[in-house]
């Protein structure tokens, strides 16, 4: 397998320098040359079968021939016994056509251990094949910087890097981030918008001379392999609910797109699916988008749900790519056009694509306060609130017309990461689990700096 920049000018990668490099040369997003494909039968055999062996069946293909089965095999395993429920991503229902994906059960307690556990096996494979050292840079809205520190931590050729916005993560999430002492580990707290510290990465990406000197990795989203690991998911869920004989919907609690995107990369594959369903909260760029066509980020709002309080949502370059049929020159004139003027519009044909296969709600502040307090009062359960917002963007499809059919809603976060805002809805304070109730007395470590890149660049050549 070989992969190509979403805008052209760094194509043939194999699958260890696309997990090396995280973004391109050029500054677009890798995408694999051609979508591997599963048959029905390889699909249907996934039923019944432990998480960490689909797995193995659904990312081999991206990584071909360069991480030998068995080793795979054992790196899959290793990532996923870590979960604490024995089906690793269970189902439950909560309507008679509807039901949710629990992505809570891993150590951090969020959807984005998935991938991130799955990438600190693949590096330190990789690093220790080559004898090199990485230092990763990441940008998070709360639940990335926590699943790749607690993947990363303590790797001997590992140095992390995480930028969190100083006072826009949970209490939970954050000290999931910085009570972690392993010398590998670096928290800084940036006084800005989750949009503020990725564009510091993205920086720091696009300057050549700081990149080589750190030797600079990603682990956020646009690094293909979380997307690639994210997909696994759509599939162990669609075969336990009698899948690929019958299609579902799949609606995402998403800010920076790539959740969703993995969706659209098993359907790819050869998952039966329906509509792929956006959900967001009120930075709501990617429902503005499908309506309208014009792609114009806003300032960031403030919300309940912190991990999507998000403007500037990086994996729908790769959404645009394949809508615009791969050709990177007219997504690297649409990304130009978004560095200039600050917004892109796209052409009437492709957002009529686009909308084939996506569609788009956003759920307010007081819609998903009351999803929460309605979930809880009909059937005892808490959730948290995004997956309150995938929830109410459900619903809203349904009334819309948009899913007739039966759905499946990302549950991405276990509700103890947003303790205030799930006792607000419920008059309930959800606990953490067996492991983390001493969280809040254990000793912080993080910097604080300003949304400065100079200021940035300095603080990680001084700490690498």
């Amino acid at each position: 397998m070989r992969y190509l920049s979403t805008r052209g000018h760094d194509t043939g990668r194999s699958f260890t320098e696309v997990l090396l490099k995280g973004l391109a040369d050029d500054g677009g997003l890798f995408l694999p040359e051609t979508w591997p494909s599963l048959s029905r039968e390889q699909i249907d055999s996934f039923t019944g079968r432990p998480y960490a062996e689909v797995a193995q069946a659904v990312v081999a293909p991206f990584i071909g021939d360069e991480i030998p089965a068995d080793i795979l095999r054992e790196m899959c395993k290793a990532a996923y016994r870590r979960f604490a429920h024995p089906a690793t991503a269970p189902l439950t229902q909560v309507g008679p056509t509807d039901w949710l994906l629990e992505l809570s059960h891993g150590p951090t307690l969020a959807f984005k251990d998935f991938a991130m556990l799955l990438l600190g096996q693949l590096f330190e494979h990789v690093l220790g094949e080559k004898n090199e050292r990485l230092t990763i840079v990441g940008a998070t809205s709360g639940d990335t910087g926590a699943a790749a520190i607690e993947a990363l931590r303590g790797l001997a050729n590992v140095n992390v890097f995480i930028l969190h916005p100083e006072g826009r993560v949970s209490e939970t999430q954050r000290r999931m981030m910085t009570c972690v002492h392993e010398a590998n580990i670096h928290n800084i707290a940036v006084q800005g918008t989750f949009d503020d510290c990725q564009a510091l990465v993205k920086e720091m990406f696009a300057d050549e001379t700081f990149r080589a000197e750190i030797g600079m990795g990603a682990i956020n989203s646009i690094n293909w392999a979380r997307i690639m690991a994210q997909a696994v998911y759509y599939f162990t869920s669609a075969t336990s609910l009698g899948g690929p004989a019958r299609a579902f919907s799949y609606v995402v609690p998403t800010g920076n797109f790539g959740d969703i995107f993995a969706g659209y990369v098993a359907k790819r594959m050869g998952l039966p699916m329906d509509v792929l369903c956006v959900a967001t909260n009120a930075n709501d760029i990617l429902v503005r988008t499908l309506d309208a066509g014009t792609y114009l980020p806003q300032e960031t709002v403030r919300t309940v749900s912190p991990s999507m309080d998000i403007q500037v949502s990086s994996n729908f370059e790769r959404l645009i790519s394949e809508a615009l049929g791969r050709d990177s020159g007219a997504v690297a004139h649409l990304m130009r056009d978004l560095k200039q003027t600050g917004a892109f519009t796209l052409s009437d044909n492709i957002l009529a694509s686009i909308r084939e296969e996506f569609a788009a709600y956003a759920a307010s502040e007081p819609e998903c306060e009351s999803m929460m307090g309605r979930v809880c009062d009909l059937t005892g359960r808490l959730i948290d609130p995004h997956t309150a917002v995938g929830l109410v963007a459900a619903e809203k499809a349904r009334a819309s017309g948009r899913i007739s059919g039966p759905a499946v809603t990302l549950s991405t976060a276990h509700p103890a990461k947003f303790p205030d805002a799930v006792e607000a809805a419920t008059g309930k304070r959800p606990e953490l689990p067996a492991g983390l109730q001493d969280l809040f007395e254990r000793e912080e470590r993080f910097s604080v700096l300003p949304n400065d890149l100079a200021i940035m660049k300095q603080h990680i050549l001084s700490a690498s």
